[in-house]
């Protein structure tokens, strides 16, 4: 925790998720104020670690980097997003972090007190599939909590039934589900996930 700390670009990371998953919560949206900036600061990080304008405990990826994270973040949620899953502010979110990342820990990771931390890439990937599964335990807890398993399992036919239908059909459907369900803010496990596993790595 105390290399987060020391590494203000972590600790500026991990403080805009937890801002994020705090409106998401309260609005049930992430908001382009946010995470667009969010995003393009990442990518200027990355273009200053680039020129060597930076001194002191940055990072070490360059825009290359950063661009690359930030495709990364889009990619690994587009296929929920496309079947109307999730908002397009979440995606941004991830977006945003992927930047971030990218531009502090680089294609080949960094170096701090004898210490290899993993590539960008990597942490990326893994606070996702964590930000999932914490997602997952989130809505069990929320089906449980209201008791309402017919409307649920109901649901879940007809999206897998809209899937086998095309992407289309499903974003379609999912539209005009999205006012009679119970929906999870999924800037929350999100931010959970990033956060989380980036002091289980330090």
């Amino acid at each position: 925790m105390s290399f987060i700390l020391s590494h203000w670009p972590l600790t500026f990371i991990c403080a805009a998720m937890i801002v994020a998953a705090v409106i998401d919560g309260w609005k049930l949206k992430v908001p382009n104020w946010l995470t667009l900036p969010l995003v393009l600061s990442g990518w200027v990080l990355g273009l200053l670690h680039n020129f060597d304008v930076l001194v002191g405990p940055t990072g070490a990826g360059g825009i290359g980097a950063s661009l690359a994270g930030t495709l990364l973040g889009f990619v690994l949620l587009l296929p929920v997003y496309a079947i109307g899953g999730m908002g397009g502010g979440d995606v941004k979110m991830q977006m945003g972090f992927g930047a971030w990342v990218g531009a502090f820990y680089g294609f080949d990771g960094i170096v701090y007190d004898g210490v290899h931390y993993a590539s960008a890439q990597t942490i990326i990937f893994k606070s996702f599939l964590l930000a999932v599964v914490i997602g997952g335990a989130l809505a069990v807890l929320m089906i449980l909590a209201r008791r309402n398993f017919r409307t649920n399992l109901t649901n879940a036919r007809a999206i897998l039934t809209d899937l086998v239908s095309g992407v289309s059909v499903a974003n379609e459907k999912a539209a005009e589900r999205k006012p009679t369900m119970h929906l999870l803010p999924y800037g929350i496990p999100l931010c959970l996930g990033f956060v989380s596993y980036l002091v289980y790595l330090h």
